[in-house]
Parts: structure tokens; sequence; C-alpha cells
């Protein structure tokens, strides 16, 4: 792959990247909820499940799904539902974020759940294998090996979202004691949920043109 490409790509990607979604919200929650460190959990199953949408838009799903309106909406109704549940979960919850458990099967707990909520967040929006589908056949070149430019490709959106992810929880980890100092924990989390909810209504929204 020719670096001029690649560097088109890497321009195209971040700014997906950099945009504020829920996979952004949810590190940034993790982060205040449970600190850093399991934050980059969430961060960890976010790039996994970039992977596996990057694998299923590369052997076909996209085009499938832009052709079969009942597994679209059955995609899009789960990844809404989920996030909707994310962001009722979150707006409810009376957890002080600034408190500290010392339980070991607790953090690790908490870590699996993390890992997992980035997993489902990136594999449950349809908007995701879309755009892999659109972008992939603009940047790959059929006279050369196909598949080590996937691997470029897909490593390249996997490393700066996992970047992108981590500075963003480490943005929210310092903001975190001026929260605590005063007390805005609560209504932290009411944001928070409240955006949530309005990103599984607005995957609610979404509409399959090419059907």
């Amino acid at each position: 792959m020719e670096l001029s490409t690649w560097l088109l790509f890497l321009s195209i990607a971040l700014l997906a990247i950099i945009s504020p979604g829920p996979a952004v919200l949810l590190s940034v929650t993790n982060s205040l909820t449970y600190g850093f460190k399991k934050s980059v959990f969430s961060s960890l199953g976010n790039i996994t499940g970039v992977f596996i949408v990057s694998s299923a838009a590369a052997l076909g799903l996209g085009a499938v799904l832009q052709t079969s309106t009942l597994l679209f909406s059955t995609l899009k109704i789960f990844g809404a539902i989920y996030l909707i549940y994310l962001g009722i979960r979150q707006w409810k919850s009376k957890h002080d974020i600034f408190e500290k458990s010392i339980e070991t099967s607790k953090y690790n707990q908490e870590k699996r759940e993390s890992f997992v909520k980035g997993l489902l967040v990136a594999i449950s929006n349809p908007k995701a294998i879309l755009f892999f589908t659109a972008l992939f056949p603009q940047f790959i070149d059929l006279s050369k090996p196909i598949m080590i430019q996937f691997i470029i490709l897909t490593s390249t959106f996997m490393f700066f979202s996992f970047f992108v992810l981590v500075i963003y929880a480490l943005t929210a980890h310092s903001a975190k004691y001026w929260f605590a100092k005063r007390n805005r924990t609560i209504w932290l989390n009411r944001i928070s949920g409240t955006i949530f909810i309005t990103f599984g209504l607005g995957i609610l929204r979404l509409r399959n043109r090419s059907v």
C-alpha cells in the first residue's frame, strides 16, 4: 500500500474516530465510574468489536445489510435497545464515581463488564458495518494482495481508535476530582445516561437507503 493512500485513509478514519459517539461516551463514563485502568478494558473491547465489524464488512455482510431490510432492522433495533439500556442504567445509577473497591472479584467482574460493553457497543451499530463497507473498497487495490491491505487498514483503525479512546478516558480521569469537589456525581450519571439514550434513539431513526 502506498504511503499517500494510507495517509488519506488515516485522515478519514481519524475524523470518524475523534467524533464523539457511543464508544467515546462509554470510555469516559467508565473512566469516571471505575477509574482509568478499568476504562482501558472497554477500549480493548471496542477495538475487538472494530475488528469483528471490519471483518464482517470484508466478508460481505455490509452488502447484505444494504439489501436486506429485515437484517438491517434487526441489527438496528438490537443496537438501539442496548444503548438505551445502558442509558437507563447509567441515569438511575447512584454509584459514587470516586468510591474505591478493594475486592479482587469485583475488580475482575468490572474489567469483564467493561470489555463486554465496549465490544457490544462496537458490533451492535449497523452504521459501523456500512462505514467499513463503503470505506475499504476505496483504498484496496485488487491487483495487490488483499489480505495484507485489509490487515493494514483494520490495524490502523484499531490502533488509533484505542489511542483516541485512551486520551478521552485520561481527560475524564483528570477532571474527576473537579466533579467530586462539587458533588456532581448524580448529574453526571444522568447526563451521560441521557446521551446514551439519545444515541440509541438516533440508531432507531436510521434508514437503509439502499433498499
